[in-house]
């Protein structure tokens, strides 16, 4: 009795696994057609309407081309300097002990978690014509922060902190420290064993999260809105453009312009994708 049962509940177990593992897979992917595929697939349709002649034509408008490019420079921008901030923030959380690391390491994620229209706030609050900070950098240097490209790349700054540090410190706390006190044993200074070790173990990681970080501002509104004062052909920025289109009900000027940043921002993430199984190739020869 015994030996008939036992294969007949061998035999269900995989059938329901196999019926389960199907159920997981089309829920999941189904999600993901409706939330994502579907409307990206919607947004080309409606851009590519008049073709790619046409869609070159809504891109290249003075006021479009002066918007994309300020995009991409101050994300470029922005990028650079949180590659290196970023770095060395990593580093000193993983690296020394200090009173209140905790509270600094918990602060690091603080603007995932706040709206960035009040981001954009702060901002104007902090660094506004009527601040004192604001003021004095105008004043004094003729420098204008608020409403103005300087206010853009800020935002981003804030926006987009957390990337490179959360890309380049769980790879810095995994790092074996024996080349490192080898290199110390022999003489080396500590920048030479920055520069010549650890630098290269984390170069892909500071590049996957600068790209991320370079990704991410291409497409932010909520701050930019607030901060750059929506000045065409001066503080304009793409995302702010395709918004003032679709107020203006010239729907085809903001499709194009999101197929360009989605274009390149979907661009931006495989390239981190890729980058990241070259690291977990390299990790695991």
């Amino acid at each position: 009795m015994s030996s008939t049962t036992a294969p007949m509940s061998v035999q269900r177990i995989p059938r329901r696994s196999s019926w389960g593992r199907w159920g997981v897979q089309s829920a999941a992917l189904t999600y993901l057609t409706v939330m994502l595929i579907i409307p990206v697939i919607v947004i080309f349709q409606d851009g590519l309407k008049a073709g790619l002649t046409g869609l070159w034509h809504s891109v290249s408008l003075p006021i479009a081309w002066s918007a994309l490019m300020l995009t991409l420079w101050t994300s470029a921008v922005m990028a650079v300097i949180n590659a290196v901030m970023g770095t060395l923030t990593a580093y000193v959380l993983v690296r020394y002990s200090f009173p209140g690391k905790s509270l600094l390491n918990a602060i690091v994620d603080l603007p995932l978690a706040i709206p960035t229209l009040v981001t954009g706030v702060m901002l104007v609050v902090l660094y506004g014509p009527q601040s004192l900070i604001g003021s004095w950098f105008e004043n004094q240097l003729g420098w204008r922060i608020i409403f103005a490209p300087p206010a853009i790349v800020i935002a981003l700054l804030f926006i987009n902190f957390p990337f490179v540090v959360r890309a380049v410190q769980p790879v810095l706390e995994s790092l074996d420290r024996d080349s490192e006190e080898a290199a110390a044993t022999l003489g080396a200074g500590a920048l030479t064993i920055f520069r010549r070790v650890t630098l290269p173990a984390i170069r892909l990681p500071i590049l996957s999260g600068a790209l991320l970080s370079f990704a991410r501002a291409i497409g932010e509104f909520g701050a930019i809105v607030i901060v750059a004062g929506n000045i065409p052909m001066r503080s304009q920025t793409a995302a702010v453009y395709v918004f003032g289109e679709v107020e203006s009900a010239n729907r085809q000027g903001a499709s194009a312009m999101s197929i360009v940043m989605l274009t390149l921002a979907f661009t931006l993430v495989v390239f981190v994708d890729w980058l990241r199984k070259r690291r977990q190739n390299e990790a695991g020869t």
